[in-house]
């Protein structure tokens, strides 16, 4: 990677996954990076499923062989209806074969993830402040920012992955449109006595996805969206109550189940803001894009923040808070946010619908991915990378 001779130090505020990745990708090609936060103590049990492009651009920054040896891949992704309403959508099954990939994907647990990152960006010339960002002030051509432990700091910019409810983002003067659903995410992981064979399943329920997704050896983790009201329920079993529940929503597709990872439940919303760069303040992560977990979205578009940031920051020294440079970042980044956010918002708000034309038309289009190659094999393409629907994916020997 080229490395640029800028000394103005680049602010990457937050520690959580995309936070850490933006820190280690600026790292690598650019001097006085700072990384401010705490870093996560490794409670989240959940999972995150990272796409080949995602995958690619961390092998680009040198990541992924550390990751690698705690991944489970993703080869194939079937959809199963499991609803008890009139009109049923059909199985679909989506291989990555069909497109030329080894797999769509890799899961792994987010601790396990957060560990990796953490220790990696303790290879990289990055100075890391454990204490997040308290105030932003804008000075001309650079933002004073003061932490929480009391040290200040003048930045070129400032990479704002602080999250949802970003400080970076509200003193950049981004205003962003926010809403809820009536859905909470139930998350655990468990083991079973049948392979998956690297399969994921996602049955369609009235009150949202229920999602299975590999691990290694013959576990699973777990994504079921329903009502705030019965994921309270479920949290009140038993482990062993729990996971009748589960074998049971899944047909026993999977043998008998048992827990093995403690549930946690998460409140769904939904985020957009009306600009992704302004005043020096670089949105990444969720203070950029907040959805429900529908199609493994939300890191891997975190990390295309990420890719983009680095392709569109000047490396010859020039100012990185530019006026053009803060424009491009838009432009790149407003077609493929707002796609994403309004297709996984629809496909979530068509599961939950009563009207029958609704329910007819996503049975529909089912049955047109289940029936008719080359549209499955387009959206799979498109799925994990916006505009590559249109062309067929090279093969590895030409991607070098």
């Amino acid at each position: 990677m080229m490395t640029s001779t800028r000394t103005d130090p680049i602010i990457v505020a937050g520690t959580g996954h995309v936070g850490l990745i933006a820190a280690i990708a600026l790292g690598r090609s650019f001097e006085n990076v700072i990384s401010l936060g705490v870093i996560p103590n490794g409670t989240d049990k959940r999972t995150t499923a990272l796409m080949m492009p995602a995958i690619r651009f961390l092998q680009r920054i040198e990541l992924w062989d550390s990751i690698a040896p705690h991944a489970a891949p993703i080869g194939s992704m079937r959809i199963l209806d499991g609803t008890n309403r009139l009109v049923r959508s059909p199985a679909v099954t989506f291989e990555a074969s069909e497109i030329d990939e080894e797999a769509f994907g890799y899961n792994i647990p987010n601790a396990t993830l957060t560990k990796t990152l953490n220790a990696a960006l303790k290879q990289v010339p990055v100075r890391h402040v454990a204490a997040s960002a308290a105030r932003y002030h804008p000075v001309e051509n650079a933002t004073a920012v003061e932490a929480s432990d009391g040290s200040m700091f003048s930045a070129n910019i400032v990479i704002a992955a602080d999250g949802r409810s970003s400080l970076a983002r509200e003193a950049a003067g981004i205003s962003a449109r926010t809403w809820q659903y009536n859905q909470t995410a139930l998350v655990l992981s468990f083991s079973h006595t049948r392979e998956h064979h690297d399969i994921s399943t996602e049955f369609h329920t009235e009150h949202g996805p229920f999602t299975q997704v590999p691990l290694a050896g013959k576990r699973s983790s777990l994504v079921w969206v329903t009502t705030p009201a019965h994921a309270a329920e479920l949290l009140d079993l038993t482990a062993e109550q729990l996971a009748m529940r589960v074998e049971e929503r899944m047909q026993s597709m999977l043998g008998a189940v048992t827990i093995d990872v403690e549930p946690q439940a998460w409140p769904l919303s939904g985020l957009v803001p009306t600009a992704f760069a302004r005043n020096r303040v670089f949105l990444a992560g969720e203070s950029a894009h907040v959805f429900p977990p529908i199609g493994a979205q939300g890191l891997n578009l975190g990390v295309r923040d990420v890719e983009t940031l680095l392709d569109t920051l000047p490396a010859d020294g020039s100012d990185l808070g530019a006026a053009t440079v803060v424009s491009a970042y838009n432009r790149k980044r407003s077609p493929d946010i707002i796609a994403r956010t309004g297709a996984v918002d629809a496909l979530n708000r068509s599961l939950l619908s009563d009207f029958l034309p609704v329910q007819m038309v996503r049975s529909g289009g089912l049955e047109l991915l289940r029936t008719f190659s080359p549209l499955r094999s387009f959206l799979m393409r498109e799925g994990l990378r916006p505009g590559s629907g249109f062309r067929w994916p090279r093969r590895e020997a030409d991607r070098v």
